[in-house]
């Protein structure tokens, strides 16, 4: 059951320290999730292996280039690498009609089609559902409009303990116990209790991808208790009257958001171009939230393999 988030790019506005602008690739039960596209993002694909057609959904949390700059380039290349399959882009107002302007006037025909999900809600929803798992928006408070996204696993099914199971016992009657429901007679008498016969389900996991967003406690509901929090933190406290200005948070904002959110893990990331070494923000962070780590370029943060 498979659930890797993998950064691709962890610096704000700029390259920078040989890193490159925001972009992250969430493995869930073997799909991939790219989860903003800032410049550069399909040579980082490129650079560890990932087929880029095997990317079906993208999400792209606000139109500041430094999270979207990379989107045409990753669409071209999909074209030209033979792709038919459709591609959902989940998104703010806009980005539609950027990337039709682009293949319009690069008079450019897709061999695939593109569904559009344009992203207006200023309140939670989902936006994305499968058999196993559901994604939300996370309304945030930028300069723009901006989401962050959270995944969710939907729970799993309960486990059968073969040791236990009666002979020649029905497929339907595993399904049913799967469901973590009992097994009964057509009279409804109960004739194996569910949890005789099966064990607990493996956990589900979620993951809350904070982009772009000065200090948010409304958040909080809808991030308790995520296994996985990235938050962005763009500065250091020192610098904080800076994040008011231009609606960022500081590492020790995020640090206080996980701990608050009851979060297993913190992810740091989205760190300005005038942060050559990184250390001091972890400390900062860890100061507050000490399960916190670096976002670094080509790792991979692994809930479930």
């Amino acid at each position: 059951m498979t659930f890797i988030l993998k950064i691709l790019g962890s610096n704000s506005a700029a390259p920078a320290h040989n890193r490159h602008q925001t972009s992250q690739l969430l493995n869930i039960q073997n799909q991939l999730f790219l989860v903003d596209c800032g410049e550069g993002t399909q040579l980082q694909l490129a650079k560890y292996h990932v087929k880029i057609n095997r990317i079906n959904n993208i999400f792209i949390s606000h139109l500041h280039g430094d999270h979207f700059f990379g989107l045409m380039g990753l669409i071209s290349t999909m074209h030209l690498f033979g792709r038919k399959k459709k591609l959902n882009i989940f998104g703010p107002p806009g980005l539609a009609e950027i990337i039709t302007l682009q293949l319009r006037y690069s008079e450019s025909n897709l061999n695939f089609k593109i569904n559009m999900h344009e992203l207006q809600n200023a309140t939670p929803a989902v936006i994305f559902e499968n058999e196993f798992m559901t994604v939300e928006n996370i309304p945030l408070s930028h300069r723009v409009f901006c989401n962050g996204f959270l995944f969710k696993e939907k729970p799993k099914p309960r486990k059968i303990n073969k040791d236990l199971l009666p002979e020649n016992f029905s497929l339907k009657n595993i399904v049913k116990l799967k469901k973590g429901e009992d097994i009964v007679d057509d009279k409804g008498k109960v004739l194996y209790k569910n949890e005789a016969l099966t064990l607990p389900p493996k956990k589900s996991h979620s993951y809350a991808y904070c982009s772009d967003t000065k200090y948010r406690e409304e958040i909080l509901p809808q991030i308790k208790q995520v296994d996985l929090l990235y938050h962005e933190s763009t500065f250091m406290n020192d610098m904080l009257d800076r994040a008011k200005q231009t609606f960022h948070s500081t590492a020790h904002q995020a640090a206080i958001i996980a701990t608050k959110a009851q979060a297993s893990q913190l992810i740091l990331g989205h760190y300005s171009v005038r942060y050559k070494d990184l250390t001091p923000l972890l400390q900062e962070a860890q100061a507050i939230f000490p399960n916190a780590v670096l976002g670094k370029e080509g790792e991979d943060i692994v809930l479930a393999k």
